[in-house]
């Protein structure tokens, strides 16, 4: 019981004061920064995705 009790003080002790956080405007410009990189990745995709279906379309409909 003594390692279990020992084991959580020293993870109350690491989170607490060896831990660096994040202060709340690092945090939302890291967010923002995440959601802007997602919408453009998710944009890449689907004008890939949109290009080859046509270009797909337009080959199997003049070739077959």
């Amino acid at each position: 019981m003594r390692k279990i009790q020992a084991y959580f003080k020293d993870v109350h002790n690491e989170l607490v004061n060896k831990t660096s956080w994040p202060t709340w405007p690092e945090l939302t410009n890291s967010a923002l920064v995440v959601m802007v990189a997602s919408v453009i990745i998710a944009g890449v995709i689907f004008a890939m995705d949109f290009s080859f279906d046509h270009a797909l379309d337009w080959v199997y409909r003049h070739l077959y």
